[in-house]
């Protein structure tokens, strides 16, 4: 069997939802600065500041 168990990879938290995710290949280059865990999260972070007075 190759490669990594899914346990063995990093995770993070995302700071809009609060949900853990773990390490993907597309984020392989990135991933110190990926912050959210899904494109839906980081849109909402984006319309909270357009939003905020």
């Amino acid at each position: 069997m190759r490669g990594v168990k899914k346990s063995d990879l990093p995770s993070k938290t995302c700071i809009v939802c609060g949900l853990p995710f773990t390490w993907r290949k597309k984020w392989e280059n990135n991933w110190e600065n990926v912050k959210y865990c899904s494109k839906r999260c980081a849109n909402s972070k984006k319309q909270q500041k357009d939003t905020a007075p």
